[in-house]
């Protein structure tokens, strides 16, 4: 990458998470973690999973989930979530992970089935969705997340009142309201905190691309 995405920003506030959520589609006759992992390994090489992209969390994501099942399936890259969205649907590519926001009238309608989460407990949003790390995935924790960031070398005075101003805005009751609905959680970070949230998860995933094997396209 042309900048380092820790030297080059100042961390400020981790503002929350967004569950993800593997899901299959219709044409897919698995209705649970189990099913599904049975499904790969019975069928090696027949079934693929979308993402928007090489590297994006939806990837390592899925990709996460195959390490954690001892499983195998192809990759089919996108460029987005959308156009990969309407594939899943359309029964080009069987299964994928998401967010929970982006799949959950897709669910309700019966077009898409959701496999597991990969939150550490059930989503107040959705608590049929039961957990991956309830159906023999201990290790399968994965969440999406937003956060506030500015260029590097900020003024603390100047951090300090983009994080206060954040965590204000996030504690009114509108907002959330607004983010409960879509099954995001909101917890806004010390920057402390931020500092640390980022190393450590550049060092998990950077583990995950490496025993996976993954490779720039």
């Amino acid at each position: 990458m042309p900048f380092d995405p820790i030297a080059d920003i100042t961390p400020i506030a981790v503002i929350g998470s967004t569950p993800i959520v593997i899901v299959v589609n219709s044409k897919v006759p698995a209705k649970n973690a189990q099913e599904l992992i049975a499904l790969l390994k019975a069928n090696p090489g027949k079934y693929n999973y979308g993402s928007s992209g090489n590297g994006t969390i939806l990837h390592l994501a899925t990709e996460m989930f195959l390490d954690e099942a001892g499983v195998k399936a192809t990759h089919v890259p996108y460029k987005g979530v959308g156009p990969m969205l309407t594939d899943l649907i359309g029964g080009q590519v069987d299964f994928c992970a998401l967010s929970l926001p982006s799949v959950q009238q897709h669910l309700k309608s019966g077009a898409l089935r959701a496999i597991g989460t990969g939150t550490a407990k059930r989503i107040p949003a959705a608590p049929e969705i039961p957990t991956m790390v309830e159906q023999g995935l201990p290790n399968y924790l994965v969440e999406g997340w937003f956060a506030v960031i500015g260029p590097a070398k900020m003024q603390p005075a100047d951090v300090k009142r983009i994080h206060d101003a954040f965590a204000a805005a996030f504690a009114t009751p509108e907002v959330k309201e607004a983010m409960a609905k879509q099954g995001n959680t909101i917890d806004v970070s010390t920057t402390e905190y931020a500092n640390a949230f980022f190393k450590s998860e550049l060092a998990k995933y950077a583990k995950l691309v490496k025993k996976a094997g993954l490779e720039l396209q």
